[in-house]
């Protein structure tokens, strides 16, 4: 082992201390953000004057935020069910091919992962203009399904790799079709990762700012738009009570991936 600790001395109080400044940097602004929007002033002031959930029951009474959130929950949906779907695909694929180019293929598939969200959001806006796709719920998926898939891809693919073929070679010996042993042994040993998979797809189209901004039209918005809209004209505490909302789930959810996973392993 590289580094023990028990060795470091009182180094290991300084690592200690810029862990929990580390730490405290990155959780404060989401704590003021929740503190917000218990807030009894309509206007975002920290430490607020008294406390309310008055802006969570407008935020439940308002159609346009449950229409902005039903929207963003099944463009994920969507997003969730073909990256997965196609993540599993393409995982066997670069996993158990050999093809010339295979190396170069998997960069390109995990090229949305490094390029600037801005720039694929602009070229995807100007494709998307010319067939006719913003502003719809099939240019969301397919704009959102670009960013996510990418993920699924190393989730299943990870899987895969740690995954022993020969298992499944012996389930074919014992008379198992190659599809039925795939689904029946294959799938079942990697689920982790499939699960892994669809969590950070979901998340992914669930939390996307930049894309869906250019993807949005007057009519069709996902909650995070409407967000980042609603911060342009009126900084009301609805929209803090919002965002804490967003950051719940995706706590919940990263929680969820890291119990399963811990199960699974155990």
């Amino acid at each position: 082992m590289l580094l023990n600790l028990n060795r470091l001395g009182w180094w290991k109080l300084v690592l200690f201390g810029i862990t929990v400044l580390t730490t405290a940097f990155l959780l404060l602004p989401i704590l003021f953000i929740a503190a917000l929007s218990f807030g009894s002033s309509q206007w975002l002031i920290f430490p607020p004057p008294g406390w309310t959930l008055r802006w969570y029951q407008e935020l439940f009474a308002d159609p346009r935020w449950l229409a902005s959130a039903w929207t963003s929950f099944q463009i994920a949906i969507i997003v969730t069910v073909l990256s997965v779907l196609l993540g599993l695909a393409t995982s066997f694929g670069l996993t158990r091919g050999r093809f010339a180019f295979r190396e170069g293929l998997k960069a390109l598939f995990l090229t949305p992962m490094i390029l600037p969200v801005v720039v694929l959001a602009v070229a995807l806006y100007a494709f998307f203009l010319k067939i006719g796709l913003n502003g719809t719920l099939t240019g969301f998926v397919i704009s959102h399904l670009v960013l996510a898939l990418p993920f699924s891809i190393l989730s299943i693919g990870n899987a895969l790799e740690g995954f022993d073929k020969s298992i499944e070679d012996a389930a074919v010996l014992c008379g198992a079709s190659p599809l039925e042993a795939k689904v029946r042994v294959t799938l079942p040993a990697i689920s982790h990762g499939i699960f892994s998979a669809a969590i950070f797809s979901f998340l992914t189209s669930w939390d996307e700012v930049v894309v869906a901004i250019f993807m949005s039209s007057p009519t069709l918005q996902t909650l995070p738009v409407k967000v980042w809209t609603t911060l342009r004209q009126d900084l009301t505490p609805v929209v803090a009570a919002a965002s804490t909302l967003l950051i719940l789930l995706t706590v919940l959810l990263m929680v969820l991936v890291a119990v399963v996973r811990k199960g699974l392993k155990s």
